[in-house]
């Protein structure tokens, strides 16, 4: 596949501009009778002279909205044509423009008496909206032509009614449906040497200075005689006079659909295509009224179903919207509690009902959801309900070690008041089992008070049973809860890595894993491995030959590990 170099928009902090060049078209002349009877037709500047003054202003829409303040033109009088030569800058840059932006020009004309959609004394002229991306989602750029719908001012809607690009006409031949495409020979020779200046003009056709002066001269010939009064234009616009209607309140309505004007405007022009790209924001917080504590697994409501109905415009075959339906991103649904629930959960939590759970006893019923509770796998997801019939007979089982990490999975740790009952509850617990106490310094549980009782519990562990479970604790050093009010990385500091670092430090057996342990943390420079948790090992690993530096053996024991290395 060749290399194909391009932009994205996004990286282009430059104005837009947009060069006003010249406008194009035979206008048709209005006869002296319906002169005489609409007299305000004659002082409506287009009617008195083929070349009479006009302005423009630009304005930038996307999505129907606009998203800046019309631009005008300068004032500068005509002689033999209409041409500007102005470039317009819009108070707005290439990297800010959504895919949808498109310019509204409306060309106005002076007229004293107003009329429909008059601003003061100036009347539209005509109008053409032009979007800034083609269907590539590539940006427009050099020359364009642009169909001037008369009588019109530009309307910069999603579905505009003055297209810059007028849609393919289409006919019937002989009765039947045939797609004959209904085209202007000299139209269509225009329309190709127009896209093949372009081409000169980005380099993409080979400059040859004799026979391009040749070409110019040639086509500014050929332009000169079509704008040229014929006679067969003079025939056309007896025929439009002829074909006139007056309505019975004396308004003429003049055949204007074979008025053809056409406006040439000029876009910057880049070295490569410039293609639309948006900025990614990240995705907006949760709600802070979110009580569920991160340690927790949170149990996210599906998403609802959406059926369309007829008339409702949905996403298309391709997966893009079709319609009018927009996505919004609502921080509130499936993951903020209901604040019924919340209410109550506080309500039946509270310290008020503290001294009354401690008598109470389940019944046979509540005793089998207990030990069906229990007895669950470390990966299950606690209900609500669940969580609630825990909290309510927790002082009854205090009794059964199995259950301390059910319960401590059901507390609200965020919550003051429950979190200090549980801590306090803890010290009353039956001693829990080795492994329980690796669940508690897994990533599930960041509460200190917890994790400095799974320490507690592992103190009283031997040697040889420690070394059993040394690498997954090594591991659970990446999971120690973080330093208050700024770092996002975890403490070196905490209760498991003091606890490993002073019984390594007294064994030469738990020291020797443990620091190669640490050393492979240390040099693995995986994607998994962020650079913060290699920071932690080292710190640990520093720490640990500073603690053994103070045993008798210390300094024997740092020669070993050296030439094991």
């Amino acid at each position: 596949m060749d290399p194909f170099s391009f932009a994205s928009s996004e990286a282009l902090e430059l104005p837009l501009n947009v060069k006003i060049v010249r406008l194009e078209g035979e206008q048709t002349q209005i006869p002296f009778s319906t002169l005489i009877k609409r007299p305000d037709l004659r002082h409506i500047g287009s009617n008195i002279s083929p070349h009479s003054d006009l302005y423009l202003t630009v304005q930038l829409w996307a999505d129907s909205k606009p998203l800046t303040v019309p631009v005008r033109t300068p004032y500068k009088p005509f002689k033999n044509e209409r041409k500007w030569g102005n470039w317009l800058t819009l108070p707005v840059t290439f990297n800010t423009l959504p895919l949808t932006a498109q310019l509204a020009i409306t060309v106005w004309d002076v007229s004293p008496a107003g009329g429909d959609g008059a601003q003061g004394h100036s009347i539209p002229f005509g109008g053409t909206t032009f979007p800034l991306f083609d269907k590539e989602n590539t940006l427009q750029k050099g020359r364009q032509l642009c169909h001037l719908h008369r009588r019109k001012a530009a309307d910069g809607l999603a579905g505009s009614s003055t297209p810059a690009t007028l849609p393919t006409r289409r006919s019937e031949k002989n009765g039947k449906s045939e797609n004959e495409l209904v085209v202007d020979k000299e139209q269509e020779e225009a329309e190709r040497l127009e896209k093949l200046l372009k081409k000169h003009e980005m380099g993409e056709i080979p400059r040859v200075d004799w026979l391009d002066q040749l070409v110019f001269r040639n086509i500014e010939k050929q332009n000169i005689l079509s704008s040229s009064p014929s006679a067969k234009s003079l025939q056309n616009r007896r025929s439009k006079m002829e074909g006139e209607i007056t309505t019975l309140d004396g308004e003429v309505e003049a055949d204007i659909e074979n008025e053809v004007f056409t406006l040439h405007i000029e876009l910057p022009r880049f070295d490569f295509p410039v293609v639309f790209s948006d900025h990614e924001y990240p995705p907006p917080p949760i709600s802070s009224m979110q009580h569920l504590s991160s340690s927790q697994n949170n149990i996210l409501k599906p998403p609802p179903a959406v059926y369309f109905g007829p008339g409702v415009d949905g996403e298309a075959d391709d997966g893009s919207f079709g319609g009018r339906l927009v996505r919004i991103y609502d921080p509130e649904v499936g993951s903020r509690d209901n604040p019924a629930e919340t209410k109550h959960r506080r309500l039946v939590r509270g310290h008020r009902t503290g001294a009354m759970d401690r008598d109470l006893r389940p019944n046979a019923r509540f005793r089998d959801e207990l030990n069906q509770i229990v007895g669950s796998p470390p990966t299950h997801a606690l209900s609500p309900d669940e969580k609630d019939l825990i909290w309510k007979f927790r002082h009854h089982l205090t009794k059964d070690k199995r259950a301390l990490t059910k319960f401590v999975k059901s507390v609200n740790w965020q919550d003051n008041s429950e979190a200090r009952q549980a801590v306090q509850l803890l010290s009353k617990w039956t001693e829990i089992d080795v492994d329980d106490a690796l669940e508690l310094l897994g990533p599930s549980f960041d509460n200190s008070d917890v994790r400095a009782y799974a320490v507690d519990r592992l103190r009283k562990s031997d040697d040889d049973e420690l070394l059993l479970y040394l690498l997954q604790l090594v591991q659970a050093l990446k999971f120690e809860h973080k330093t208050p009010n700024s770092t996002d990385e975890p403490k070196a500091d905490s209760s498991l890595a003091q606890f490993l670092i002073a019984r390594a430090a007294k064994s030469f057996m738990l020291g020797n894993y443990f620091h190669w342990y640490l050393m492979v943390e240390c040099d693995d420079k995986s994607a998994g491995q962020p650079p913060q948790y290699r920071k932690l090992f080292a710190k640990v690993e520093y720490d640990f030959m500073i603690e053994l530096e103070k045993t008798p053996t210390g300094k024997e024991t740092r020669k070993t590990l050296l030439r094991q290395a």
